[in-house]
């Protein structure tokens, strides 16, 4: 039973992570309907930062917090590459960013090298029913569940959230009303960037982070926000949450090198039901 519950909050930890990036996913694409390959890459780009920041002596927080911030200005800048000019469809947006994504590995080569880097987090550990449990991990899911909640007050309750939601579901409509698309879409690659890069910042203490380690995290928020059709963070988180403790139980009782797999097939499982659902919604529809 310890040990069942040690991996469940670790794994908890790690799907908070991919909830954080799928929920950048869910964001980017419900206003601007475009797939940002380059997500993974803002979590990399914020842990680094972060390291970089606490090694030269900087304290916990302010260094995270202006890593998350670096998160934030590269979501903007790979939105205004992805879809600065007007016109851009999404379809080529979506090359765009997957360029820039794989650009980022020779940036980040270049700046931090290619050796994996961590540094501390929360210290100290919990009893727990009798488990001892590190004070990071609950970290990690405490402040997920406050930015979920905080993201779903954006959407809900202020007038930026609720131009958000019209470039989602009318462009044209939130033209005419006088609402700047172009705007809107921007800020929800900012908002991306920052989604990512505190994924990066709170998975770093308990996970070595490579130049490649956005394929890991990119793959797995895809296939959370798969789980809400890209449009439901609710359901990303669910799904986040779902995806990580499978693979911590993978990782525990089998053999951690099919993590990865995990989460493919998850996704692939999702797309299927998917698949075999919609003749059914549609025939209810008529």
């Amino acid at each position: 039973m310890n040990e069942f519950l040690q991996y469940l909050v670790t794994g908890l930890g790690g799907g908070c992570a991919f909830a954080l990036v799928g929920s950048g996913l869910v964001v980017v694409y419900r206003v601007t309907r475009v797939v940002n390959f380059a997500q993974g890459s803002f979590a990399v780009i914020a842990a680094m930062t972060a390291s970089t920041l606490l090694a030269s002596g900087l304290p916990h927080g302010l260094a995270e917090a202006l890593a998350v911030a670096v998160g934030a200005v590269t979501g903007l800048v790979v939105g205004l590459v992805a879809i600065g000019r007007a016109g851009t469809p999404p379809g080529a947006s979506l090359i765009v960013t997957l360029g820039l994504g794989v650009f980022a590995y020779a940036v980040e080569v270049l700046v931090w090298g290619d050796q994996p880097r961590s540094f501390g987090g929360l210290p100290g550990a919990v009893d727990l029913l009798g488990a001892r449990l590190q004070a990071h991990y609950l970290l990690i899911v405490g402040v997920t569940l406050a930015v979920f909640a905080g993201v779903s007050a954006l959407f809900a309750r202020t007038d930026i959230g609720r131009a958000l939601s019209a470039c989602a579901s009318n462009p044209y409509a939130a033209r005419v009303v006088g609402i700047d698309v172009r705007l809107m879409g921007l800020l929800s690659f900012g908002i991306a960037g920052a989604l990512g890069g505190l994924a990066g910042v709170l998975v770093t203490p308990i996970q070595l982070v490579t130049f490649d380690y956005d394929v890991t995290l990119l793959v797995g928020g895809f296939a959370a926000a798969i789980l809400g059709g890209l449009v439901r963070p609710a359901l990303t988180l669910v799904g986040g949450l779902l995806l990580g403790v499978a693979q911590a139980l993978v990782a525990g009782y089998g053999h951690g090198a099919y993590q990865l797999e995990v989460a493919l097939v998850l996704m692939l499982g999702v797309l299927i039901w998917r698949a075999a659902r919609q003749p059914v919604v549609q025939q209810e529809m008529a």
